[in-house]
């Protein structure tokens, strides 16, 4: 029998000190261990990095089998997100990677139960799943990231069907903290603009190139708490429609922008990328481009849009009838 894949974390850490023990054991104690973790600390201030040492210390004598080893990066000047975990993954030599947040907790078979389905398929790049959510105290809040992103069946279903890159080009579904995924991907996905955010940036390319699939089971406590760079946590229709009649302000702006990233990225992966990817890339770019300048006017705005959405582009591309609904009622 061969040998499982050997695994990396790329763990990023920025003033997180109060829950970093928790979840550095709860990454050292899994029942298939990584052989490294990559930290990348941004400047923090806490002691981030000594609760780290300390940790993966203690963990090592406790723990039978091999120490696991600690490098790490201190940032003088903070590189924020992306440019963070860019520096942590970059520097992770396993064969899989998984990306993990400063303040969460996995469960203790998590790595063992993402590693198998690499095992089983060597066309699968990238694997993310669903998590638990908690709130600062560790607390479960009796809700799960998929439910508070909406993730509907037919999203899961064609994710596991291969289409994965339809459901991206539509809305980011892949979060970093629940995210492994083969290192043979960084040549494709770096450098990371910093335009997107990493998880989404690693998922999409992924998926125009290769597999990417996800389990539905909570396999990390996803912790709530004010100091979340990205939460998850569902909108009210109350907020809903505060955000549909809000201002649009830049935001097509820059997804359009995105997207011109991401055809620029793929056309230099050149025939490994198939020409319907491509064109469904440009195609996104057509309709971000309309939304961003469609004229101040809420009257001006119905023909145009009732137009754009005859096109399908607002379902290809965004949240279909609530994109058309928030471009005829949002504020310039």
């Amino acid at each position: 029998m061969s040998c499982p894949p050997e695994i990396s974390v790329a763990l990023c850490t920025y003033n997180g000190a109060r829950f970093l023990r928790e979840q550095v054991r709860s990454i050292c104690l899994q029942t298939l261990p990584p052989i490294e973790i990559v930290l990348s600390d941004d400047a923090s201030r806490d002691g981030s990095v000594a609760v780290v040492r300390v940790t993966v210390a203690e963990c090592a004598a406790e723990r039978p089998g091999p120490p696991i080893a600690l490098r790490v990066f201190e940032n003088p000047v903070a590189l924020r997100v992306v440019k963070n975990f860019e520096q942590a993954i970059s520097a992770c030599t396993g064969d899989l990677i998984a990306l993990s947040d400063q303040d969460d907790v996995w469960v203790p078979d998590r790595l063992e139960r993402m590693v198998a389905p690499f095992v089983q398929d060597e066309n699968l790049w990238l694997l993310h799943t669903d998590a638990r959510l908690v709130d600062s105290q560790g607390r479960d809040l009796g809700n799960t990231l998929f439910h508070a992103l909406e993730v509907t069946p037919s999203e899961i279903e064609r994710i596991h069907t291969g289409r994965a890159f339809d459901v991206f080009l539509r809305r980011n579904l892949v979060t970093g903290a629940t995210t492994v995924f083969r290192r043979g991907l960084l040549a494709d996905a770096l450098p990371l603009p910093v335009e997107w955010v990493h998880d989404e940036w690693l998922g999409i390319v992924a998926s125009a190139t290769s597999r990417v699939d996800l389990l539905e089971e909570p396999l990390i406590e996803y912790r709530q708490h004010e100091s979340n760079q990205i939460g998850a946590r569902r909108d009210s229709f109350k907020e809903k429609v505060r955000k549909a009649l809000a201002s649009r302000g830049n935001t097509h702006v820059e997804r359009a922008i995105k997207a011109e990233l991401l055809l620029e990225r793929l056309l230099q992966l050149g025939d490994r990328v198939p020409p319907e990817i491509i064109d469904k890339v440009r195609s996104k770019i057509v309709h971000q481009r309309f939304r961003a300048a469609l004229p101040a006017s809420r009257l001006a705005r119905c023909v145009p849009v009732l137009r754009e959405a005859m096109t399908g582009r607002y379902d290809k591309f965004g949240r279909g009838v609530r994109g058309v609904v928030r471009d005829l009622f949002e504020s310039v």
